[in-house]
């Protein structure tokens, strides 16, 4: 019960690593708002965490339309009455291709989820902590943009990249205020989605030989980093890379 009393609100929450967050996040006690476009599979995890004992609300939310930021994270604090944490999870990937081979619209489309997407969430989460003495933002990023250079995909590194700059800014201005901001760097993940990029065996195997762990990251220890960078447990900490990555980026 960590996050007791506080209210967390996760994008991308609907399923997979998001909605693993929300899971966690509300077992130690936080009111968890899941926010995202997959209505049917938001309102399924919902249920779930409601059935567990937890609190939790579906809110629908396309992170780049600045109006839908503003309704969802005003909604959350009618609901709970504040906004403490928030967990910036929503992200898209697409395949691996040459620079010269990428188009303008997937650059845009990418840059436009997983960083301006970023950017309006912590623009209109901001009044809401200061309103509650402080809080918590989570920015879920990735070794992409860190590392590894010639496994990555120019747009998701490029917007990762941003990412991380973003939580440089935001912790520098907004410190004294009590207002924390982390990023989280995840390495090659057991999901969903990096199923669906690494469809079989032998592409696995030479991924994991660029990890000295060689194994794939778990959702559960995703979580435990964000629960750590939630809590005050992590008071003192702000502007902070936390890697989860097997060692992937000493390579």
């Amino acid at each position: 019960m960590r996050l007791s009393g506080k209210v967390a609100l996760v994008t991308g929450g609907a399923r997979g690593l998001g909605a693993e967050q929300a899971r966690g996040l509300a077992l130690e006690g936080a009111k968890v708002v899941l926010a995202d476009i997959l209505d049917q599979e938001g309102r399924a995890t919902e249920l779930e965490i409601r059935g567990k004992g937890g609190e939790a609300q579906y809110l629908r939310l396309d992170v780049t339309s600045e109006d839908q930021w503003k309704s969802v994270l005003d909604r959350t604090a009618e609901l709970f009455g504040s906004v403490n944490i928030l967990v910036n999870n929503a992200g898209l990937v697409i395949p691996r291709v040459p620079i010269e081979d990428r188009s303008l619209e997937d650059w845009g489309r990418i840059l436009a989820v997983n960083a301006t997407g970023i950017f309006l969430g912590i623009k209109h989460a901001i009044p809401h902590m200061r309103r509650v003495g402080g809080g918590s933002i989570v920015n879920i990023a990735s070794i992409a943009a860190l590392g590894q250079y010639s496994l990555q995909e120019v747009s998701y590194a490029a917007s990762k990249g941003a990412v991380r700059a973003l939580t440089k800014v935001a912790a520098s201005q907004y410190a004294r205020e009590g207002i924390r901001c982390n990023s989280i760097y995840p390495g090659p993940m057991d999901t969903g989605m990096l199923r669906t990029f690494i469809p079989n065996e032998e592409k696995l195997a030479a991924r994991l030989s660029r990890v000295p762990m060689g194994r794939l990251g778990n959702a559960a220890e995703v979580v435990a980093a964000v629960i750590y960078l939630s809590s005050d447990e992590s008071a003192f900490t702000t502007g902070c890379d936390l890697v989860v990555d097997g060692g992937a980026l000493t390579q």
